[in-house]
């Protein structure tokens, strides 16, 4: 089913069958899951070249993707508000106002990306040392962290013509354009860190250049493909831009929950990673390589999540919440089978996937043992992440900033440094925390979405 017959079936009164939903949930499902897979498999490439380095040169990526990430939070939270709102526009017919909505975000997204971008350069070595870094890796990491952050600006605009044409149901564009950009950055990895064809031999510094080339090469990709208006959706930039107060209104009134959400979720991320840096450089390189495999775990999940938020959000603007809600159980259902059969890969082959990370046996055992101890929450993340998307398709975001709160900072924070302080457990019993955390969030958002009251959220 393609996404004009995807867009029929919504403003088609039937009420859909059960093989009907599942034709349009793994319709927009399937590009988001081939780009994150992708995407992983790059972020693997990545730190696979960066291990050959050194254990030094792990942590210093490391422990600058935790406050990037923290940063990149506040666009996300934006990103959730366009994604809800053009979805709920496109559900009631109404794609000049899913425009003029990605109008809106792309200009507030320019001039929030240019602050923040200055700020990550400027104060890249203090936040470093903030994060427990020690002086090797605060001297390998200060280069990366500076010019990844200077040039962050570019990802965020990416993600906010991303997450509007996702609103729309257009889930290949952002799939095509990203897997590009992240071939770019393969490439231009092998090429500057260890310099081959002419170029200098820049290591660490250089993998930061091949990232912030990459998200250039997606920013200039998305705008053009915006732009010309060929995706439900169109970009106008002929007409002088004016602020509209009622749909950045809307937009807010999203978005600050998730931008809480977010803020709460990578700070809690934050203070982990200095509980995991405590325990040294080469424990913290086992960590980086577990979160690094475990991100292919987060894709089902994340994937059928793009899903749920689209069509429960395209469902209740066509005021058919009964399909909305067949919409998100199905993805569930769907992302379930997947992310538990990737977690029994990983529990029984990660060993072998770590070696592929470093030559060093105790990063190797200690990864291949946190893995197996997060398995078992497997479930749990994948229903919290999918469900929390069809909160947010509702504008329903406050549940999912609750559930984060607990079991970020209950869960993750707190049982994480008991089990390393009090406890002793190391690395293993940071896992632990991390495991709790999932447990409690996917609990919570299923006791929240199977109330109902998500249906009647106003956005």
């Amino acid at each position: 089913m393609s996404r004009k017959a995807t867009q029929v079936a919504i403003q088609d009164q039937t009420a859909l069958s059960r093989q009907e939903v599942k034709h349009i949930v793994w319709t927009l499902t399937f590009p988001t899951l081939v780009e994150m897979f992708l995407v992983s498999l790059t972020g693997m490439a990545d730190m696979i070249q960066v291990g050959r380095v050194g254990p030094s040169a792990i942590t210093s990526v490391g422990l600058t993707n935790q406050p990037m990430m923290l940063l990149q939070s506040i666009f996300q939270a934006l990103n959730v508000g366009t994604t809800a709102l053009v979805a709920r526009f496109i559900g009631m017919g109404e794609p000049k106002r899913a425009s003029d909505t990605m109008k809106q975000t792309f200009f507030v997204t320019i001039l929030l990306g240019l602050v923040i971008s200055l700020f990550a350069g400027i104060t890249a070595p203090w936040i470093l040392k903030f994060m427990g870094a020690e002086e090797d890796v605060i001297a390998v990491g200060t280069p990366y962290f500076r010019v990844v952050g200077y040039g962050f600006i570019f990802n965020a605009i990416a993600m906010a013509i991303a997450s509007a044409l996702r609103g729309a149901g257009d889930t290949r564009t952002p799939m095509t354009v990203n897997l590009f950009a992240n071939l770019v950055n393969i490439v231009f990895n092998w090429i500057l860190i260890w310099g081959k064809f002419g170029f200098p031999r820049w290591g660490v510094f250089g993998a930061g250049v091949a990232t912030t080339f990459s998200r250039f090469v997606a920013c200039v990709w998305f705008i053009y493909i915006a732009v010309k208006g060929e995706k439900s959706i169109k970009l106008d930039l002929r007409e002088r831009y004016r602020p509209d107060i009622n749909i950045l209104k809307r937009i807010y009134n999203i978005g600050l929950p998730a931008a809480l959400e977010q803020l709460v979720l990578r700070s809690g991320q934050v203070m982990f990673a200095k509980v995991v840096s405590s325990l040294g450089t080469v424990t913290f390189a086992a960590h980086q390589v577990g979160m690094n495999i475990l991100s292919l775990t987060f894709m089902p999940g994340q994937a059928f999540a793009t899903a749920a938020t689209t069509l429960v959000g395209q469902y209740l603007g066509a005021e058919r919440p009964d399909d909305a809600e067949r919409c998100a159980n199905t993805s569930l259902n769907m992302g379930l089978i997947v992310g538990v059969s990737m977690a029994i890969v990983f529990l029984f082959f990660g060993k072998y996937i770590a070696m592929l990370y470093s030559d060093d046996m105790n990063v190797i055992l200690v990864s291949a043992l946190i893995l197996k101890i997060y398995a078992l929450a497997q479930p749990a993340q994948s229903t919290q992440f999918i469900l929390a998307g069809g909160l947010r398709g509702a504008g329903d975001t406050k549940y999912p900033l609750y559930s984060t709160a607990i079991g970020m900072w209950l869960g993750r924070v707190f049982l994480g440094w008991f089990f390393v302080n009090v406890v002793h457990l190391g690395l293993p019993g940071a896992w632990l925390g991390m495991a709790a955390d999932q447990i409690v969030r996917g609990f919570l958002i299923a006791l929240r979405f199977k109330s109902g009251k998500w249906k009647t959220a106003k956005v």
